[in-house]
């Protein structure tokens, strides 16, 4: 079965539209592993404007499933990581302004910092994954860093997917195949919803973890938390 990572910004951000701490990300987090979640994420900017570098630190000891740090390596992200020390750190190529992740890493281009970035990591027995766009070319070059994992760009897909395009999903696949080649763990993630996830899924062969956050917390709106995250995991088995 494919594992359920919840990426649990959006809490952290109607938390700070009203100050105080409600709702209070920590709680949010223990919830989601009690209804059945494998995984929380969270991805910390440098502005704060979410996720709090002190709730990367707060939720440490309250995450007993896998605790997934997303972010650009800058120095502070660095440090913070190093503290916390959670299961996987995902690198993700953010500009500060950016509203969300919107691009994986040329990581032709920047083997060199990404490698001696995941070397770090890698000595501290945090496990590493690389935001990588569904290109051949970039998985070989993840593969050349030494990361443990790659984590799919799925917001390509999911756009063609709502307009009906099924073939969108074929450089997934293909990459996901190639990945599997050279040994590197599958993840996946961006605009994945409840509408995509199970076709996504079915065709991405040994797709290890999925990390939703916006559209998981926008369904639970409706549908209530608990059902959403059921519904989720019976269509990632």
């Amino acid at each position: 079965m494919t594992k359920l990572s919840v990426n649990i910004n959006k809490i952290a951000t109607l938390r700070n539209s009203r100050g105080g701490n409600t709702p209070n990300v920590v709680t949010f987090a223990k919830d989601v592993q009690r209804f059945g979640a494998q995984g929380v994420t969270i991805h910390p900017r440098p502005d704060e404007r979410h996720i709090r570098y002190q709730d990367a630190r707060d939720l440490k000891p309250e995450v007993y499933t896998e605790y997934n740090i997303e972010g650009n390596p800058v120095k502070s992200f660095l440090d913070l990581v190093l503290a916390v020390k959670p299961t996987q750190v995902t690198l993700v190529p953010d500009a500060e302004d950016a509203i969300t992740s919107n691009a994986g890493w040329d990581t032709i281009k920047h083997k060199d910092f990404l490698t001696e970035v995941i070397t770090e990591f890698k000595q501290n027995n945090i496990r590493t994954s690389i935001f990588v766009d569904p290109n051949l070319k970039d998985i070989e070059g993840a593969k050349a860093t030494g990361t443990d994992r790659i984590e799919l760009y799925t917001e390509a897909f999911a756009h063609q997917y709502g307009l009906g395009n099924k073939n969108a999903i074929k450089p997934y696949t293909e990459c996901a195949i190639l990945a599997n080649q050279l040994n590197l763990g599958i993840n996946a993630g961006h605009d994945l919803s409840l509408d995509n996830i199970q076709f996504f899924k079915e065709n991405i062969p040994d797709l290890l973890e999925v990390s939703i956050g916006h559209a998981l917390v926008a369904e639970s709106l409706y549908l209530g938390v608990e059902n959403v995250i059921q519904m989720y995991l019976h269509k990632l088995k």
